[in-house]
C-alpha cells in the first residue's frame, strides 16, 4: 500500500540525463538529449517533498511539489516551471512496489491531453521518470520525455 515514504528514494542530489521528443503528438521519432541536476528534500515529516531542477546550458528550471494525502493514500504531483511561474494541474496516483503511476488532465499547445508519469526505483543510487501523453483519452500513449537519475 502506498505511503508517505514512497518518494524517500528520491531525497538527495542527482545528476539527471534527459531524453525528450523533439515534437509531441505528431509521430516524431527524433529525440534530444541533455543533462541537468535535481535536488529533492522532504517537507512536513514526509507528507510532501520538493524537487528543484536545473538544466545545464539552458534557461530552464522548475520545481516539482509532491503531496501525500493520508486520507486517500494518493500522491499529487504538481509542476511549476521557471518560464510561467504557474502551478500546473496535478497528476495523481500511487506506488505498487517500486513503480508509481500518476495520471491527470492537461493541455499540450491547446490540445486536451491525458498525462501519465511513471516513476521507478530499483537501486539505492538510480531512479527513472517517464512522461507520456494521450491525445485520445487514454486509448494510446506516446512517451515523450524520460529522465534517468543518478545520485550525485
Amino acid at each position: 500500500m502506498s505511503g508517505a515514504a514512497d518518494f524517500d528514494f528520491l531525497h538527495g542530489q542527482w545528476t539527471v540525463r534527459h531524453r525528450r521528443l523533439k515534437k509531441r503528438g505528431v509521430g516524431c521519432a527524433e529525440w534530444e538529449e541533455f543533462t541537468g541536476a535535481a535536488e529533492t528534500r522532504p517537507l512536513l515529516d514526509g507528507s510532501c517533498n520538493i524537487e528543484e531542477h536545473s538544466i545545464q546550458g539552458r534557461e530552464v528550471a522548475g520545481v516539482a511539489l509532491r503531496t501525500f494525502s493520508r486520507s486517500t493514500r494518493l500522491w499529487s504531483i504538481y509542476w511549476v516551471g521557471q518560464r510561467t511561474g504557474e502551478l500546473d494541474r496535478p497528476v495523481i496516483g500511487t506506488f505498487d512496489g517500486d513503480v508509481g503511476i500518476f495520471e491527470g488532465e492537461d493541455t499540450d499547445e491547446g490540445r486536451p491531453i491525458r498525462v501519465k508519469f511513471r516513476w521507478q526505483h530499483g537501486s539505492l543510487d538510480t531512479a527513472q521518470w517517464q512522461q507520456s501523453f494521450s491525445y485520445d483519452d487514454g486509448n494510446t500513449w506516446e512517451v515523450n520525455w524520460t529522465m534517468d537519475f543518478q545520485l550525485a
